[in-house]
Protein backbone atom coordinates (compact mmCIF):
# COMPACT_ATOMS: atom_id res chain seq x y z
CA UNK A 1 0.00 0.00 0.00
CA UNK A 2 1.10 3.56 -1.05
CA UNK A 3 2.27 4.86 2.75
CA UNK A 4 1.31 8.38 2.15
CA UNK A 5 -1.81 7.26 2.04
CA UNK A 6 -2.07 5.32 4.65
CA UNK A 7 -0.43 8.32 6.82
CA UNK A 8 -3.04 10.82 5.61
CA UNK A 9 -5.98 8.43 6.49
CA UNK A 10 -4.79 7.59 9.70
CA UNK A 11 -4.71 11.20 10.80
CA UNK A 12 -8.12 11.53 9.56
CA UNK A 13 -9.38 8.64 11.73
CA UNK A 14 -7.95 10.23 14.51
CA UNK A 15 -9.88 13.45 14.11
CA UNK A 16 -12.77 10.88 13.59
CA UNK A 17 -12.20 8.90 16.81
CA UNK A 18 -12.09 12.61 18.84
CA UNK A 19 -15.45 13.32 17.45
CA UNK A 20 -17.19 9.97 18.44
CA UNK A 21 -15.50 9.64 21.67
CA UNK A 22 -18.73 11.87 23.13
CA UNK A 23 -21.72 10.80 22.48
CA UNK A 24 -21.47 7.30 21.08
CA UNK A 25 -22.36 3.81 22.16
CA UNK A 26 -20.42 3.07 25.11
CA UNK A 27 -19.57 -0.54 23.75
CA UNK A 28 -18.12 1.36 20.79
CA UNK A 29 -14.65 0.02 19.99
CA UNK A 30 -11.65 0.28 17.07
CA UNK A 31 -9.97 -2.24 16.41
CA UNK A 32 -6.37 -1.68 14.07
CA UNK A 33 -3.76 -4.33 13.34
CA UNK A 34 0.05 -3.13 12.50
CA UNK A 35 2.73 -4.91 11.85
CA UNK A 36 6.32 -3.65 12.53
CA UNK A 37 7.53 -0.78 10.42
CA UNK A 38 10.83 -1.97 7.95
CA UNK A 39 12.73 1.39 9.17
CA UNK A 40 11.72 4.48 11.10
CA UNK A 41 10.54 6.87 8.13
CA UNK A 42 7.52 4.24 8.36
CA UNK A 43 6.51 5.01 11.91
CA UNK A 44 3.57 6.94 10.75
CA UNK A 45 0.61 6.19 13.44
CA UNK A 46 0.00 9.50 15.09
CA UNK A 47 0.90 9.88 18.73
CA UNK A 48 -2.63 10.53 19.85
CA UNK A 49 -3.91 6.93 18.65
CA UNK A 50 -1.10 5.52 20.31
CA UNK A 51 -1.65 7.18 23.22
CA UNK A 52 -5.51 6.29 23.41
CA UNK A 53 -4.77 2.60 22.61
CA UNK A 54 -4.36 -0.68 24.42
CA UNK A 55 -1.59 -2.24 22.35
CA UNK A 56 -1.71 -6.02 22.23
CA UNK A 57 1.22 -7.75 20.92
CA UNK A 58 1.53 -11.11 19.22
CA UNK A 59 4.74 -12.41 20.08
CA UNK A 60 5.86 -15.88 18.25
CA UNK A 61 6.10 -18.87 21.37
CA UNK A 62 9.90 -19.38 21.80
CA UNK A 63 11.41 -23.06 22.82
CA UNK A 64 10.11 -26.23 21.51
CA UNK A 65 7.45 -26.78 23.81
CA UNK A 66 5.30 -23.58 22.59
CA UNK A 67 6.30 -24.44 19.24
CA UNK A 68 5.12 -27.72 19.47
CA UNK A 69 1.73 -27.03 20.97
CA UNK A 70 1.31 -24.22 18.54
CA UNK A 71 2.02 -26.38 15.42
CA UNK A 72 -0.53 -28.70 16.84
CA UNK A 73 -3.00 -25.64 17.69
CA UNK A 74 -3.68 -25.51 13.68
CA UNK A 75 -5.82 -28.81 13.15
CA UNK A 76 -8.44 -30.99 15.74
CA UNK A 77 -10.09 -34.16 16.48
CA UNK A 78 -11.75 -33.70 13.23
CA UNK A 79 -9.08 -33.41 11.26
CA UNK A 80 -6.94 -36.29 12.91
CA UNK A 81 -10.81 -38.59 11.81
CA UNK A 82 -10.48 -37.28 8.18
CA UNK A 83 -8.35 -40.21 7.09
CA UNK A 84 -9.02 -43.08 6.68
CA UNK A 85 -5.59 -44.69 6.92
CA UNK A 86 -5.75 -43.45 10.54
CA UNK A 87 -2.57 -44.72 12.09
CA UNK A 88 -0.13 -43.36 9.36
CA UNK A 89 -1.58 -40.50 8.83
CA UNK A 90 -1.81 -39.21 12.69
CA UNK A 91 2.30 -40.51 13.32
CA UNK A 92 3.24 -38.00 9.86
CA UNK A 93 1.55 -35.53 11.11
CA UNK A 94 2.44 -35.48 14.27
CA UNK A 95 6.30 -35.70 12.88
CA UNK A 96 5.52 -33.11 10.83
CA UNK A 97 4.31 -30.64 13.74
CA UNK A 98 7.65 -31.64 15.31
CA UNK A 99 9.41 -30.86 12.03
CA UNK A 100 7.69 -27.81 11.91
CA UNK A 101 8.89 -26.23 15.62
CA UNK A 102 12.65 -27.10 14.41
CA UNK A 103 13.08 -25.67 11.42
CA UNK A 104 11.18 -22.37 12.93
CA UNK A 105 12.47 -22.18 16.36
CA UNK A 106 16.57 -23.25 14.44
CA UNK A 107 16.70 -19.95 13.68
CA UNK A 108 17.65 -18.66 17.42
CA UNK A 109 21.30 -20.29 16.61
CA UNK A 110 22.22 -18.48 14.43
CA UNK A 111 24.29 -19.17 11.21
CA UNK A 112 25.07 -22.90 12.92
CA UNK A 113 21.30 -23.24 12.99
CA UNK A 114 20.65 -21.94 9.34
CA UNK A 115 22.75 -20.52 7.38
CA UNK A 116 19.94 -18.18 6.40
CA UNK A 117 17.04 -16.96 8.27
CA UNK A 118 13.91 -18.03 6.39
CA UNK A 119 9.99 -17.01 6.59
CA UNK A 120 8.49 -20.59 7.74
CA UNK A 121 5.33 -20.02 8.35
CA UNK A 122 1.80 -21.86 9.47
CA UNK A 123 0.56 -22.24 5.87
CA UNK A 124 3.43 -24.40 4.99
CA UNK A 125 2.49 -26.89 7.93
CA UNK A 126 -1.58 -27.09 6.77
CA UNK A 127 -0.53 -27.00 2.84
CA UNK A 128 1.65 -30.18 4.25
CA UNK A 129 -1.05 -31.83 5.74
CA UNK A 130 -3.38 -31.69 2.90
CA UNK A 131 -1.15 -32.99 0.82
CA UNK A 132 -0.35 -35.84 3.37
CA UNK A 133 -4.30 -36.43 3.05
CA UNK A 134 -4.66 -36.40 -0.48
CA UNK A 135 -1.40 -38.99 -0.65
CA UNK A 136 -2.80 -41.48 1.65
CA UNK A 137 -6.05 -41.17 0.27
CA UNK A 138 -5.13 -42.04 -3.08
CA UNK A 139 -2.32 -44.52 -2.66
CA UNK A 140 -2.34 -48.03 -0.90
CA UNK A 141 1.67 -47.88 0.39
CA UNK A 142 2.51 -44.76 1.88
CA UNK A 143 5.11 -43.20 -0.42
CA UNK A 144 7.43 -41.79 2.02
CA UNK A 145 9.64 -40.54 -0.95
CA UNK A 146 7.18 -38.40 -2.58
CA UNK A 147 6.22 -36.84 0.95
CA UNK A 148 9.35 -36.11 1.68
CA UNK A 149 10.11 -34.37 -1.84
CA UNK A 150 7.50 -32.30 -1.44
CA UNK A 151 7.42 -31.18 2.38
CA UNK A 152 11.28 -30.88 1.74
CA UNK A 153 12.11 -29.48 -2.17
CA UNK A 154 8.34 -27.75 -2.31
CA UNK A 155 6.74 -26.80 0.67
CA UNK A 156 9.48 -25.47 2.95
CA UNK A 157 12.13 -25.83 0.70
CA UNK A 158 10.25 -23.40 -1.81
CA UNK A 159 12.07 -20.51 0.97
CA UNK A 160 15.68 -22.23 1.03
CA UNK A 161 18.24 -20.38 -1.02
CA UNK A 162 21.05 -22.34 0.38
CA UNK A 163 22.44 -25.60 -0.47
CA UNK A 164 23.50 -26.29 2.96
CA UNK A 165 20.01 -25.35 4.46
CA UNK A 166 18.41 -27.34 1.93
CA UNK A 167 20.62 -30.18 3.01
CA UNK A 168 19.54 -29.65 6.46
CA UNK A 169 15.78 -29.49 6.45
CA UNK A 170 16.17 -33.26 3.48
CA UNK A 171 18.00 -34.99 6.80
CA UNK A 172 15.38 -33.79 8.93
CA UNK A 173 12.14 -35.29 6.93
CA UNK A 174 14.61 -38.72 6.62
CA UNK A 175 15.05 -39.18 10.40
CA UNK A 176 11.47 -38.31 10.90
CA UNK A 177 9.41 -39.95 7.99
CA UNK A 178 10.87 -42.78 7.30
CA UNK A 179 8.74 -46.41 7.77
CA UNK A 180 10.65 -47.05 11.12
CA UNK A 181 7.40 -44.47 12.23
CA UNK A 182 4.77 -46.95 12.43
CA UNK A 183 6.89 -50.06 14.15
CA UNK A 184 7.09 -47.28 17.38
CA UNK A 185 10.53 -46.59 17.16
CA UNK A 186 11.10 -43.11 15.96
CA UNK A 187 12.95 -40.83 18.28
CA UNK A 188 11.91 -37.37 17.50
CA UNK A 189 14.96 -36.55 20.10
CA UNK A 190 16.90 -38.04 22.60
CA UNK A 191 14.36 -39.21 24.69
CA UNK A 192 11.40 -38.09 22.98
CA UNK A 193 9.48 -41.10 20.80
CA UNK A 194 7.31 -40.82 17.56
CA UNK A 195 3.74 -41.13 20.18
CA UNK A 196 1.50 -44.02 19.19
CA UNK A 197 -2.14 -43.45 17.78
CA UNK A 198 -4.23 -40.98 20.27
CA UNK A 199 -6.98 -38.22 20.48
CA UNK A 200 -5.96 -34.38 19.32
CA UNK A 201 -6.23 -33.69 23.42
CA UNK A 202 -4.17 -36.62 23.93
CA UNK A 203 -1.33 -35.48 21.88
CA UNK A 204 -1.15 -32.18 23.59
CA UNK A 205 -0.67 -34.30 26.75
CA UNK A 206 1.46 -36.20 25.54
CA UNK A 207 4.00 -33.22 24.79
CA UNK A 208 3.29 -32.08 28.01
CA UNK A 209 4.39 -35.28 29.98
CA UNK A 210 7.47 -36.43 27.79
CA UNK A 211 9.11 -33.81 25.99
CA UNK A 212 12.23 -33.06 27.99
CA UNK A 213 12.95 -29.65 28.88
CA UNK A 214 14.31 -27.02 26.45
CA UNK A 215 17.96 -27.78 24.88
CA UNK A 216 19.78 -27.48 21.78
CA UNK A 217 19.66 -31.49 21.75
CA UNK A 218 16.10 -31.29 20.70
CA UNK A 219 17.18 -29.51 17.09
CA UNK A 220 19.93 -32.11 16.95
CA UNK A 221 22.58 -29.73 18.39
CA UNK A 222 25.55 -30.17 21.09
CA UNK A 223 24.89 -28.00 23.67
CA UNK A 224 27.92 -26.03 22.54
CA UNK A 225 25.70 -24.33 19.98
CA UNK A 226 23.75 -22.52 22.89
CA UNK A 227 26.64 -20.99 24.54
CA UNK A 228 28.16 -19.81 21.15
CA UNK A 229 24.69 -18.36 20.59
CA UNK A 230 24.00 -16.87 23.64
CA UNK A 231 27.84 -15.17 23.46
CA UNK A 232 27.05 -13.61 20.20
CA UNK A 233 23.97 -11.82 21.42
CA UNK A 234 25.91 -10.58 24.43
CA UNK A 235 28.51 -9.03 23.04
CA UNK A 236 26.62 -7.58 20.56
CA UNK A 237 24.41 -5.94 23.39
CA UNK A 238 28.04 -4.66 25.03
CA UNK A 239 28.93 -3.36 21.54
CA UNK A 240 25.83 -1.46 21.16
CA UNK A 241 25.87 0.20 25.14
CA UNK A 242 30.15 1.24 23.83
CA UNK A 243 28.47 3.56 20.75
CA UNK A 244 26.38 5.32 23.06
CA UNK A 245 29.19 6.02 25.45
CA UNK A 246 30.36 10.00 25.49
CA UNK A 247 32.73 10.59 22.89
CA UNK A 248 35.42 12.08 25.29
CA UNK A 249 36.67 9.50 27.97
CA UNK A 250 38.36 11.43 31.50
CA UNK A 251 41.02 9.45 33.36
CA UNK A 252 40.35 11.12 36.77
CA UNK A 253 43.29 13.30 37.98
CA UNK A 254 42.00 15.71 35.99
CA UNK A 255 43.80 14.59 33.15
CA UNK A 256 41.81 13.57 29.97
CA UNK A 257 42.55 11.72 26.99
CA UNK A 258 40.68 12.94 24.17
CA UNK A 259 39.18 10.96 21.67
CA UNK A 260 41.70 12.85 18.72
CA UNK A 261 45.06 11.61 21.19
CA UNK A 262 43.55 7.99 21.66
CA UNK A 263 43.00 8.19 17.65
CA UNK A 264 46.15 9.45 16.67
CA UNK A 265 48.25 6.92 18.75
CA UNK A 266 46.89 4.06 16.89
CA UNK A 267 46.68 5.95 13.68
CA UNK A 268 51.08 6.47 13.85
CA UNK A 269 51.48 2.91 15.37
CA UNK A 270 49.54 1.35 11.90
CA UNK A 271 51.48 3.50 9.54
CA UNK A 272 54.41 2.64 11.22
CA UNK A 273 53.75 -1.13 11.06
CA UNK A 274 52.85 -1.03 7.66
CA UNK A 275 55.49 -2.60 4.93
CA UNK A 276 55.57 -1.61 1.91
CA UNK A 277 53.39 -2.89 -1.34
CA UNK A 278 54.49 -6.00 -3.07
CA UNK A 279 56.84 -4.63 -6.08
CA UNK A 280 54.73 -6.89 -8.34
CA UNK A 281 57.34 -6.37 -11.26
CA UNK A 282 60.40 -7.38 -9.47
CA UNK A 283 58.47 -10.55 -8.40
CA UNK A 284 57.58 -11.43 -12.15
CA UNK A 285 60.97 -10.82 -13.26
CA UNK A 286 62.25 -13.50 -10.25
CA UNK A 287 59.37 -15.88 -11.93
CA UNK A 288 61.08 -18.98 -13.91
CA UNK A 289 57.71 -20.66 -14.65
CA UNK A 290 54.08 -19.26 -14.27
CA UNK A 291 52.83 -22.19 -12.20
CA UNK A 292 49.09 -21.92 -10.70
CA UNK A 293 50.47 -21.21 -7.45
CA UNK A 294 53.03 -18.54 -8.63
CA UNK A 295 49.73 -17.36 -10.26
CA UNK A 296 47.65 -17.93 -7.25
CA UNK A 297 50.55 -15.89 -5.35
CA UNK A 298 50.51 -12.75 -7.79
CA UNK A 299 46.88 -12.68 -7.14
CA UNK A 300 46.82 -12.12 -3.52
CA UNK A 301 49.73 -9.49 -4.17
CA UNK A 302 48.05 -7.25 -6.05
CA UNK A 303 44.85 -7.77 -3.19
CA UNK A 304 46.94 -6.98 -0.65
CA UNK A 305 48.54 -4.00 -2.20
CA UNK A 306 45.00 -2.52 -3.09
CA UNK A 307 44.18 -3.24 0.44
CA UNK A 308 47.25 -1.59 2.60
CA UNK A 309 47.11 1.69 -0.05
CA UNK A 310 43.77 2.08 0.57
CA UNK A 311 44.48 1.75 4.61
CA UNK A 312 47.76 3.82 4.51
CA UNK A 313 45.87 6.86 2.07
CA UNK A 314 43.13 7.29 4.61
CA UNK A 315 45.20 7.39 7.67
CA UNK A 316 46.92 9.78 6.74
CA UNK A 317 44.36 11.79 5.42
CA UNK A 318 42.85 11.54 8.38
CA UNK A 319 46.36 12.21 10.47
CA UNK A 320 46.34 15.68 8.28
CA UNK A 321 42.69 16.23 9.07
CA UNK A 322 43.28 15.81 13.24
CA UNK A 323 46.34 18.41 12.57
CA UNK A 324 43.94 21.08 11.21
CA UNK A 325 46.17 20.49 7.86
CA UNK A 326 42.81 19.14 6.03
CA UNK A 327 39.23 19.72 6.39
CA UNK A 328 37.31 16.87 7.97
CA UNK A 329 34.84 14.86 5.98
CA UNK A 330 32.56 12.64 6.71
CA UNK A 331 34.41 9.75 5.61
CA UNK A 332 37.47 11.16 7.89
CA UNK A 333 34.87 11.02 10.91
CA UNK A 334 33.41 7.75 10.09
CA UNK A 335 37.63 6.53 10.18
CA UNK A 336 38.05 8.50 13.54
CA UNK A 337 34.57 6.79 15.30
CA UNK A 338 36.02 3.37 13.95
CA UNK A 339 39.71 3.34 15.21
CA UNK A 340 38.37 4.80 18.22
CA UNK A 341 35.07 2.20 18.81
CA UNK A 342 38.21 -0.94 17.99
CA UNK A 343 35.95 -1.91 14.56
CA UNK A 344 37.33 -2.30 11.24
CA UNK A 345 36.34 1.12 8.66
CA UNK A 346 33.76 0.69 6.32
CA UNK A 347 36.43 1.48 3.26
CA UNK A 348 39.12 -1.05 4.51
CA UNK A 349 36.27 -4.21 4.79
CA UNK A 350 35.08 -3.44 1.39
CA UNK A 351 39.02 -4.08 0.12
CA UNK A 352 39.59 -6.99 2.24
CA UNK A 353 38.38 -10.67 3.12
CA UNK A 354 35.03 -11.40 5.40
CA UNK A 355 36.13 -11.73 9.14
CA UNK A 356 34.17 -11.02 12.23
CA UNK A 357 37.23 -9.47 14.55
CA UNK A 358 37.61 -5.90 16.43
CA UNK A 359 40.16 -3.78 14.83
CA UNK A 360 43.04 -5.09 16.93
CA UNK A 361 42.52 -8.21 16.31
CA UNK A 362 42.05 -7.81 12.44
CA UNK A 363 45.16 -5.61 12.35
CA UNK A 364 47.42 -7.73 13.68
CA UNK A 365 45.96 -10.56 11.45
CA UNK A 366 46.66 -8.57 8.61
CA UNK A 367 50.37 -8.09 9.31
CA UNK A 368 50.64 -11.99 10.06
CA UNK A 369 48.94 -12.47 6.71
CA UNK A 370 51.42 -10.03 4.80
CA UNK A 371 54.16 -11.84 6.80
CA UNK A 372 53.08 -15.21 5.17
CA UNK A 373 53.07 -13.80 1.67
CA UNK A 374 56.58 -12.22 1.90
CA UNK A 375 57.97 -15.61 2.91
CA UNK A 376 56.03 -17.26 -0.19
CA UNK A 377 57.26 -14.59 -2.63
CA UNK A 378 60.55 -14.82 -1.12
CA UNK A 379 61.73 -17.72 -3.57
CA UNK A 380 57.96 -19.00 -4.75
CA UNK A 381 58.37 -22.46 -3.20
CA UNK A 382 55.07 -23.70 -1.79
CA UNK A 383 55.62 -23.60 2.14
CA UNK A 384 55.54 -26.85 4.08
CA UNK A 385 52.28 -25.85 5.59
CA UNK A 386 49.66 -23.74 3.99
CA UNK A 387 47.61 -20.97 6.26
CA UNK A 388 44.91 -21.48 4.49
CA UNK A 389 43.10 -18.57 6.30
CA UNK A 390 45.69 -16.24 5.20
CA UNK A 391 44.10 -15.72 1.81
CA UNK A 392 41.86 -13.63 -0.02
CA UNK A 393 40.63 -16.02 -2.07
CA UNK A 394 41.31 -19.70 -0.48
CA UNK A 395 39.35 -21.53 -3.64
CA UNK A 396 41.94 -20.27 -5.85
CA UNK A 397 44.11 -21.98 -3.94
CA UNK A 398 42.71 -25.17 -3.77
CA UNK A 399 42.04 -24.72 -7.43
CA UNK A 400 45.79 -24.72 -7.92
CA UNK A 401 46.30 -27.83 -6.42
CA UNK A 402 43.58 -29.70 -8.91
CA UNK A 403 45.51 -27.59 -11.94
CA UNK A 404 48.85 -28.38 -10.69
CA UNK A 405 48.24 -32.23 -10.55
CA UNK A 406 46.00 -32.43 -13.88
CA UNK A 407 49.27 -30.69 -15.73
CA UNK A 408 51.51 -33.14 -13.85
CA UNK A 409 49.95 -36.14 -14.60
CA UNK A 410 47.83 -34.96 -17.81
CA UNK A 411 44.58 -35.62 -16.11
CA UNK A 412 41.18 -33.31 -17.10
CA UNK A 413 40.63 -31.10 -14.34
CA UNK A 414 36.76 -30.92 -15.06
CA UNK A 415 37.01 -34.73 -14.05
CA UNK A 416 38.88 -33.95 -10.22
CA UNK A 417 37.97 -34.01 -7.22
CA UNK A 418 40.45 -33.10 -3.82
CA UNK A 419 40.76 -35.43 -1.36
CA UNK A 420 41.40 -34.70 2.22
CA UNK A 421 43.29 -36.74 4.82
CA UNK A 422 43.49 -35.35 8.09
CA UNK A 423 47.26 -35.98 9.39
CA UNK A 424 48.15 -36.52 13.54
CA UNK A 425 50.71 -33.63 13.34
CA UNK A 426 50.74 -30.54 13.89
CA UNK A 427 52.46 -27.16 11.76
CA UNK A 428 55.89 -27.57 13.15
CA UNK A 429 56.15 -31.35 12.56
CA UNK A 430 56.33 -30.60 8.72
CA UNK A 431 59.39 -29.58 7.24
CA UNK A 432 58.80 -29.67 3.51
CA UNK A 433 55.77 -29.18 1.19
CA UNK A 434 54.33 -32.81 -0.02
CA UNK A 435 55.39 -34.21 -3.28
CA UNK A 436 51.85 -33.74 -4.48
CA UNK A 437 49.35 -31.23 -3.61
CA UNK A 438 49.56 -29.32 -0.24
CA UNK A 439 49.58 -29.69 3.58
CA UNK A 440 47.04 -27.18 5.46
CA UNK A 441 46.72 -25.77 8.76
CA UNK A 442 45.25 -23.61 10.97
CA UNK A 443 41.48 -24.63 10.53
CA UNK A 444 38.91 -25.09 13.10
CA UNK A 445 35.70 -27.54 13.50
CA UNK A 446 32.43 -26.00 15.15
CA UNK A 447 29.46 -28.54 15.83
CA UNK A 448 31.47 -31.48 16.88
CA UNK A 449 35.68 -31.93 17.01
CA UNK A 450 38.15 -33.94 15.45
CA UNK A 451 39.21 -37.50 17.04
CA UNK A 452 43.26 -37.58 16.30
CA UNK A 453 43.74 -41.19 17.58
CA UNK A 454 40.64 -42.88 15.99
CA UNK A 455 40.64 -40.27 12.71
CA UNK A 456 37.04 -39.32 13.04
CA UNK A 457 34.42 -37.04 13.53
CA UNK A 458 32.95 -37.16 17.06
CA UNK A 459 30.92 -35.24 19.86
CA UNK A 460 32.23 -31.83 20.73
CA UNK A 461 33.44 -31.45 24.47
CA UNK A 462 31.26 -28.99 27.06
CA UNK A 463 32.65 -25.67 26.50
CA UNK A 464 34.89 -26.18 23.96
CA UNK A 465 33.03 -24.48 21.20
CA UNK A 466 35.70 -24.52 17.88
CA UNK A 467 38.22 -26.80 18.60
CA UNK A 468 41.66 -26.84 16.22
CA UNK A 469 42.45 -29.31 13.31
CA UNK A 470 45.48 -31.33 13.08
CA UNK A 471 47.45 -30.67 9.81
CA UNK A 472 45.30 -31.79 6.72
CA UNK A 473 46.88 -33.16 3.77
CA UNK A 474 45.12 -32.05 0.73
CA UNK A 475 46.13 -33.92 -3.15
CA UNK A 476 43.66 -34.45 -6.13
CA UNK A 477 42.66 -37.43 -7.57
CA UNK A 478 40.36 -37.81 -10.58
CA UNK A 479 36.49 -37.84 -9.18
CA UNK A 480 35.82 -41.71 -9.87
CA UNK A 481 38.16 -42.73 -7.43
CA UNK A 482 36.80 -41.22 -4.57
CA UNK A 483 35.70 -42.84 -1.73
CA UNK A 484 32.35 -41.53 -0.06
CA UNK A 485 31.30 -44.36 1.98
CA UNK A 486 31.12 -43.34 5.67
CA UNK A 487 32.05 -39.89 4.98
CA UNK A 488 30.67 -36.52 6.05
CA UNK A 489 30.47 -33.68 3.10
CA UNK A 490 32.07 -30.95 5.70
CA UNK A 491 31.54 -27.35 4.35
CA UNK A 492 34.41 -25.11 5.02
CA UNK A 493 33.71 -21.50 5.68
CA UNK A 494 36.07 -18.48 6.02
CA UNK A 495 34.17 -17.33 9.32
CA UNK A 496 31.72 -18.51 11.74
CA UNK A 497 28.63 -16.40 10.14
CA UNK A 498 29.20 -19.12 7.18
CA UNK A 499 26.57 -18.56 4.28
CA UNK A 500 28.14 -16.28 1.84
CA UNK A 501 31.55 -17.55 3.03
CA UNK A 502 31.39 -21.00 1.85
CA UNK A 503 35.09 -22.00 0.32
CA UNK A 504 34.72 -25.91 -0.42
CA UNK A 505 33.66 -29.30 0.79
CA UNK A 506 35.81 -31.39 2.73
CA UNK A 507 35.27 -35.18 2.85
CA UNK A 508 35.82 -36.29 6.30
CA UNK A 509 35.54 -39.74 8.01
CA UNK A 510 32.93 -41.15 10.19
CA UNK A 511 31.23 -44.14 11.74
CA UNK A 512 28.10 -42.70 12.71
CA UNK A 513 25.80 -42.07 10.06
CA UNK A 514 26.46 -38.48 8.71
CA UNK A 515 22.73 -37.35 9.29
CA UNK A 516 24.01 -36.76 12.52
CA UNK A 517 26.50 -34.31 11.98
CA UNK A 518 24.07 -32.72 9.21
CA UNK A 519 21.64 -31.77 12.07
CA UNK A 520 24.47 -30.61 14.70
CA UNK A 521 24.81 -27.86 12.53
CA UNK A 522 29.46 -29.17 11.31
CA UNK A 523 31.46 -27.03 9.62
CA UNK A 524 35.25 -26.28 9.21
CA UNK A 525 35.94 -22.81 9.92
CA UNK A 526 39.19 -20.95 8.54
CA UNK A 527 38.69 -18.25 11.51
CA UNK A 528 36.93 -17.87 14.69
Amino acid sequence: QNIHLVAKWLSSLEKKLEQHSEGSHQDFRVFISAEPAPSPDSHIIPQGILENSIKITNEAPTGMHANLHKALDNFNQDTLEMCTRENEFKSILFALCYFHAVVAERRKFGPQGWNRSYPFNTGDLTISVNVLYNYLDASSKVPYDDLRYLFGEIMYGGHITDDWDRRLCKTYLEEFIKPEMLEGELLLAPGFPLPGNMDYNGYHQYIDDALPPESPYLYGLHPNAEIGFLTQTSEKLFRIVLEMQPRDTSTGEGGVVTREETVKALLEEMLEKLMDEFNIAELMAKVEERTPYVVVAFQECERMNILTTEIKRSLKELDLGLKGELTMTSDMENLQNALFLDTVPESWIKRAYPSTASLGTWFADLLTRIKELEAWTGDFSLPSAVWLAGFFNPQSFLTAIMQSTARKNEWPLDKMTLQCDVTKKSREDFASPPREGAYVHGLFMEGARWDAQTGIITDARLKELTPAMPVIFIKAIPADKQDTRSMYPCPVYKTRQRGPTYVWTFNLKTRENPSKWVLAGVALLLQI
